[in-house]
């Protein structure tokens, strides 16, 4: 695509590229001092609480069950420091992989109930609407192209829906790089040229990208947020069907105390096979977790900041970003916004659900580990801001242990290392000082030394089972559902996709878990993550930069195995899958970047998903779109208007902004 044309300066801009602005107020919320109390939300599913007791209560007993022989067996001739730290450690880790295992049972439960959806989501026929929805695309150095593509089908999919006219969609641009900028300009004038259903479509680029996305969406709400009711978050890669649409804004218009409905996204477009590996398992085991959690978040659900409708003078009210204080990194603008504007709405009363059911949603993920890689490292940076957030007054309990499982999902990772590192430790302290003070028996899960007891091997198959069950409770759930199994390549090649993602899973495992460690590191060490865009289709990574990215990791995970084998045959072993995911980390990131490989898979229908055998209309429209050569669908005669629009020879911080009609 050709980003940079002759440019026209000093003339000012489109004045219809914008509404007039219907500003909103929107405070800047506290941290320290509460709003007044108040009642509980009238969409609480009934027994709520019994509901919650019997996930975190069965998810508690689970953890002291499995806790009691490990503290037996260290509590034997008295504990030292490092046993104490394995114990706390081991708590930590069990408690977590309970409460996900136990939410996914009750997900499986609900799936196969074939329960209608809450909220009226599932009512037949389509609804009639009465108010206006914003639809936010905020992008940042995106394909305009491709973006636009996207934004041109859901408006299509919108007009077939015979609701169009009570929506608008508006691109908000936070990109720095003015040929970017310059080709956004050029293909929105493009596709209103184009657009043939009843949807306006309008586009402003920001001076200044203060608060990142969040402030992006924060200043649409303050400038035009008041003539609209509602508005659906949409990312660059987002697409959704307008009957989805339909329906979000009809359920938040019958229950004027809900402030967001949070659909499931579906993973779509994957051409690499890391991002097939990843839209199949979303595909599979995603609708069990995401049913479970629904079941028992009820109305204080959380929010992904995407592919989600919000009540705009809630979201005004209630979910302004404070600054955060103290020190770099923590400081500064929210990062993980979501999270946060969750608990402030849900301090603020209001309602967040989640309908996993509704379908109809969908996102693309990233295109290999690289890339996978980066975006956490972002995350993580924000979700330990969470530390900082965790303990704002008024928050409702559920509201702090969405934000502390934020952190402890980057925290787990290097837990995960500490207590594979003082295992390892314990019986080469035995063999050097002779002395039967340490023991390994409840460190390392799985190996017990001479007369250790059996129950510690038990606990270490009950946590792989834990890990596993719910992968089998999905596949369950898939072959049950008759379109689904058929779009999945039937009952043998689903199978096989769940065996092929397990062992690739598996062995980018530890890849994962040793850079969450480091990331975690260098965000406690004051390192920023930056703001980068994200590649969307093209995965491929040269084996240099594979070499310097991951050189260390696999001479690491040599000289480990070298002197775990020294030490212990049998813990070898049984560290066997982290060892060979560290050996081999750079041929396996090779081999999932690759297109090629993706291709070979999905030639023999695996890792094959019902989206890509037969792609939704939405989908298969924005594709095409996005196939279509630029000169099908620019128009030559709206350069002059696009480029007189920017000044190509401005800083890239600070394009000119267009002027609003009021």
């Amino acid at each position: 695509m050709n980003l940079a044309r002759s440019s026209a300066y000093g003339r000012k801009p489109n004045r219809s590229w914008l509404p007039a602005e219907a500003p909103l107020a929107m405070p800047e919320q506290s941290l320290n001092q509460a709003p007044p109390a108040r009642t509980r939300p009238a969409s609480s599913p009934h027994g709520i609480a019994l509901r919650r007791g019997l996930v975190l209560g069965t998810s508690a007993a689970m953890t002291l069950a499995a806790a009691w022989p490990v503290f037996a067996t260290l509590q034997r001739g008295g504990m030292v420091v490092l046993e104490v730290m394995a114990m706390l450690m081991f708590l930590v880790l069990f408690a977590w992989v309970a409460v996900s295992f136990v939410s996914a049972v009750a997900g499986f439960l609900v799936v196969m109930s074939r329960a209608r959806q809450p909220l009226g989501l599932s009512s037949p026929g389509m609804p009639s609407l009465s108010c206006a929805t914003a639809l936010l695309v905020p992008t940042y150095n995106e394909d305009p192209a491709r973006v636009l593509a996207g934004v041109q089908a859901i408006c299509e999919s919108l007009g077939r829906t015979g609701q169009a006219s009570h929506f608008a969609v508006f691109v908000l641009s936070d990109t720095t790089r003015v040929e970017i900028a310059a080709a956004e300009a050029r293909e929105f004038c493009a596709l209103r040229q184009r657009l043939g259903v009843d949807v306006p479509v309008y586009y402003r680029r920001r001076e200044r990208n203060i608060g990142r996305k969040a402030g992006n969406i924060a200043e649409w709400v303050r400038r035009f947020g008041a003539d609209y009711p509602h508005m659906l978050i949409l990312d660059a890669d987002s697409l959704m069907e307008g009957g989805t649409i339909v329906r979000l804004a009809s359920a938040m218009e019958r229950h004027p105390g809900i402030a967001l409905l949070q659909t499931l996204p579906t993973i779509v477009n994957g051409r690499t096979l890391f991002a097939r590996m990843q839209q199949f398992a979303s595909r599979i085991y995603g609708p069990v977790q995401a049913h479970g959690l629904a079941w028992w978040h009820g109305a204080e659900g959380n929010y992904w900041g995407h592919n989600a409708i919000l009540r705009t003078a809630a979201f005004a009210e209630s979910a302004g970003l404070p600054e955060l204080k103290g020190r770099k990194p923590f400081a500064g603008a929210v990062l993980s916004h979501d999270f946060v504007e969750a608990a402030l709405l849900r301090r603020g009363g209001w309602a967040l659900h989640m309908a996993p059911g509704l379908g109809g949603s969908y996102e693309e993920g990233p295109p290999s580990l690289a890339d996978m890689l980066v975006r956490d490292r972002r995350w993580c940076q924000g979700n330990l801001q969470h530390g900082g957030v965790v303990g704002a007054r008024g928050l409702h309990w559920l509201s702090r242990f969405h934000l502390g499982s934020g952190m402890v999902q980057y925290l787990v990772s290097p837990i995960w290392a500490m207590l594979m590192l003082v295992g390892l430790g314990i019986p080469m302290a035995q063999a050097a000082l002779g002395s039967g003070q340490l023991r390994l028996d409840a460190l390392a899960i799985g190996h017990t030394a001479s007369g250790g007891p059996e129950a510690l091997l038990w606990i270490f198959v009950l946590t792989m089972a834990m890990l596993v069950l719910p992968k089998l409770l999905g596949l369950v759930a898939t072959l049950a559902d008759g379109p689904t199994r058929r779009g999945c390549g039937g009952p043998l090649r689903a199978l096989g996709g769940v065996a092929i993602e397990s062992v690739l899973t598996a062995l980018i495992a530890p890849v994962t878990m040793y850079m969450h460690s480091r990331a975690v590191a260098e965000v406690l060490a004051g390192r920023d993550s930056g703001w980068n865009a994200q590649r969307r289709d093209d995965g491929s990574v040269s084996w240099g930069d594979l070499v310097r990215s991951y050189g260390s990791m696999s001479l690491f995970g040599l000289a480990m195995a070298a002197l775990v084998y020294a030490a212990s045959p049998a813990m070898a072993a049984w560290m066997a899958p982290v060892l060979l995911g560290m050996v081999l980390c750079i041929p396996v990131a090779k081999l999932t970047s690759s297109n090629a490989a993706g291709a070979w898979l999905r030639a023999r229908r695996l890792l094959l998903t019902p989206e890509e055998r037969r792609p939704p209309r939405v989908l298969a429209r924005a594709s095409k779109l996005r196939r279509q050569p630029e000169a099908d669908l620019a128009l030559d005669d709206q350069d002059h208007a696009a480029e007189s629009w920017l000044d190509l020879g401005g800083p890239a911080q600070a394009p000119h902004e267009p002027v609003h009609a009021t």
